[in-house]
C-alpha cells in the first residue's frame, strides 16, 4: 500500500461542512442530506456494507434516483458502538478508497444519513423497522449469524439467543427478534411488510433469512409468523466485492488523500451483485448502476461461493501455516498457488455450473487476479476468522456432492487437514496462531488431539455429520494430516500440487 500512498497533506475532517472542501481529485455527493429521506434500515454496518450496497444506492443517488431510499444504520451488539460514534462523527460518511494493482482513487458516499443507539431491548431499531417509510430492511451480519445448525442447515431453535427472544419477543437480542418484533407492529398497525434482505455470502441467503425470521416468529406468535411467511419478500442475492478491515495504514492511506476519516473503506477495483426481484414494497433500480436482476441468482451465487469463498478457505488456512500475512501473499508463494490452482481445478470448478459470459474456468482465472492484487492488504488471518462457520457453509457442500457424485475426494481432504493444523495453533516455524473461531477452544482440543487420531477431528459432528462416517474420505484425510505432520505443510503441497 506503501507505494500507492500520495504525499502526506492537511487532512480535513470528514463532514457535510467540509465536503465542498475537500480536494478536487475526490469525488463527493452531488445531492445534499436535505434532499434524502429513509427507506432501508441496514443491521450490520461493517466495511462491506459500506463499499457494496450503500455504494450501489450512492451511485443512483448522484443520478438524481432513489432519494427516498437512504439508509439508516443499526447494529445489536455491544461492539457496533464504536462504529456509531465513528459514523455519527462524521455525518455517516464514509470514504471509499478503490485500489487496483496500479494505482488507487477516493470517493465519499453519503447514502446513509442515521445510525440507531445500540441498546438493550432494541427499541430504537423496533421503532424505526415499524415505520411505513422504512420498504427494506437489509443485513450483513456473517454467515455464522443465521442461528443455522452447522449439519443440517436448518433452523437452530435451541441456542440461547434465539430461546430468549422466543420466550421475551418483545425486548429481543437479535437482529431477528428485532426484525419480528416490528413487522408484529406493522400488522396490527394496519401497515404492509418490508423485504427483508440478506447480503451476506450464503448459498441460498433469502431463503435462509425467511427460515429464521419465520422460524423464531413461530416459536412465540403462530399466526404472525403465518403473516410473515405469505406476505414479507426475502429475495436471494449475491454479493461479491474484497474489503479489507479497516487498520492504521488505511487510516493513513485516507490522510494521504487529504480526508481525515474515522472509519475509511479500502476496496478491490471489482465488485458484482445479483439480486433476485422479490421486493414486497418496491426497491431502488439497482440495475440502473450495474447490479444484475435475474430470477436464476443460485447459479451466481454457487459459482461465487464455492470458487471465490471455498477458494479463500484454501489458501488461508496454508497460508496461516506458512506465515503469509496476506492472500496475495498467498498468491505469490511458490508452492501456495500451485496448490491452489490444483484444488480449483480438479476439486471446485468441476461443481460449477457456468453462468451468462463466464465459465468455471475463466471464473477462476478471474479470482486469481483479484487474490493477486498487492494493493488489497486483505489479511490471511481475516480471511482464515471462523472457519466453523466457512468450513461448514464453503467447503463441506462441495466435498458432499464430490461424494455424493462419485468423484475424488483427495483435494478437499486435503483442505479439510490443513484446516486441522492450523487449528493446532501453531505454524510451520514454531509460532502461535492466536484464537481466530468462535469456537476456538473445541476446535484446538479437536486439532491436538488429531495429531496422532485423525479420526477424533473428523467426529466433531457439529462441523462433519455423516462425513466422518465416508471411508474414502475419512482415509484421504488420515493420509494428509499424517503427512503434513511428518513432512511439513510446504512439502505437502508441493506433494499435491505434483
Amino acid at each position: 500500500m506503501d507505494e500507492l500512498m500520495k504525499d502526506l497533506t492537511p487532512a480535513l475532517p470528514l463532514s457535510l461542512e467540509t465536503l465542498g472542501a475537500l480536494p478536487s481529485d475526490i469525488d463527493v455527493p452531488n445531492y445534499t442530506r436535505a434532499d434524502l429521506s429513509p427507506g432501508i434500515v441496514h443491521i450490520g454496518l461493517g466495511n462491506f456494507h459500506r463499499a457494496h450496497q450503500a455504494w450501489y444506492l450512492h451511485r443512483l443517488m448522484q443520478q438524481g434516483q432513489a432519494l427516498d431510499w437512504a439508509i439508516i444504520g443499526a447494529g445489536v451488539r455491544p461492539y457496533d458502538a464504536a462504529m456509531r460514534e465513528r459514523l455519527l462523527g462524521q455525518d455517516c460518511l464514509t470514504t471509499l478508497i478503490e485500489l487496483s494493482p496500479t494505482s488507487s482513487k477516493a470517493e465519499v458516499t453519503g447514502a446513509m444519513i442515521d445510525y440507531l443507539p445500540i441498546e438493550d431491548g432494541n427499541g430504537a431499531l423496533i421503532a424505526q423497522m415499524a415505520d411505513p417509510a422504512i420498504r427494506i430492511v437489509s443485513l450483513t451480519v456473517t454467515e455464522g449469524g443465521y442461528y443455522l445448525n452447522p449439519v443440517t442447515g436448518g433452523f437452530d431453535a435451541a441456542h440461547p439467543d434465539i430461546a430468549h427472544d422466543a420466550a421475551v419477543p418483545r425486548a429481543p437480542v437479535t437482529a431477528f427478534g428485532a426484525m419480528v418484533e416490528a413487522l408484529r407492529l406493522r400488522r396490527d398497525a394496519g401497515h404492509g411488510p418490508f423485504t427483508g434482505q440478506s447480503c451476506d455470502n450464503l448459498q441460498g441467503n433469502g431463503v435462509i433469512l425467511r427460515q429464521t425470521i419465520v422460524g423464531l416468529a413461530r416459536l412465540s406468535d403462530p399466526d404472525l409468523a403465518d403473516w410473515i411467511d405469505a406476505n414479507v419478500s426475502f429475495p436471494n442475492s449475491m454479493v461479491d466485492s474484497i474489503v479489507p478491515a479497516t487498520g492504521q495504514d488505511e487510516l493513513a492511506l485516507a490522510q494521504s488523500f487529504g480526508v481525515q476519516d474515522a472509519a475509511p473503506v479500502t476496496h478491490e477495483n471489482y465488485r458484482q451483485w445479483v439480486i433476485e426481484d422479490a421486493f414486497c414494497a418496491g426497491r431502488p433500480r439497482w440495475e440502473d448502476v450495474g447490479a444484475t436482476i435475474t430470477p436464476d441468482v443460485h447459479a451466481y451465487e454457487a459459482m461465487k461461493i464455492r470458487i471465490l469463498n471455498a477458494g479463500h478457505q484454501v489458501l488461508a488456512n496454508a497460508g496461516e501455516l506458512l506465515g503469509c500475512e496476506t492472500i496475495a501473499d498467498c498468491m505469490n508463494d511458490a508452492d501456495i498457488a500451485p496448490f491452489w490452482r490444483k484444488v480449483e481445478a480438479v476439486g471446485i470448478a468441476p461443481y460449477v455450473d457456468p453462468v451468462p459470459g463466464m465459465t468455471p474456468a475463466a471464473y477462476v482465472e478471474l479470482i486469481e487476479r483479484r487474490f493477486a492484487n498487492p494493493a488489497i492488504k486483505d489479511t490471511t488471518r481475516r480471511v482464515a476468522f471462523d472457519g466453523s462457520s466457512r468450513h461448514t457453509g464453503f467447503v463441506l457442500p462441495i466435498l458432499r456432492e464430490a461424494i455424493a457424485t462419485g468423484q475424488s475426494v483427495e483435494a478437499l481432504a486435503l483442505v479439510e487437514a490443513l484446516w486441522a493444523r492450523m487449528c493446532f495453533g501453531t505454524r510451520d516455524d514454531g509460532s502461535a496462531i492466536e484464537p481466530n473461531d468462535p469456537a476456538w477452544d473445541a476446535l484446538i482440543a479437536a486439532a491436538i488431539a488429531a495429531k496422532d487420531r485423525p479420526a477424533d477431528w473428523l467426529a466433531q459432528q457439529n462441523i462433519y455429520g455423516e462425513l466422518a462416517d465416508h471411508a474414502d474420505f475419512a482415509t484421504a484425510f488420515e493420509h494428509w494430516l499424517a503427512k503434513i505432520w511428518a513432512d511439513g505443510t510446504r512439502a505437502t503441497l508441493k506433494a499435491f500440487a505434483a
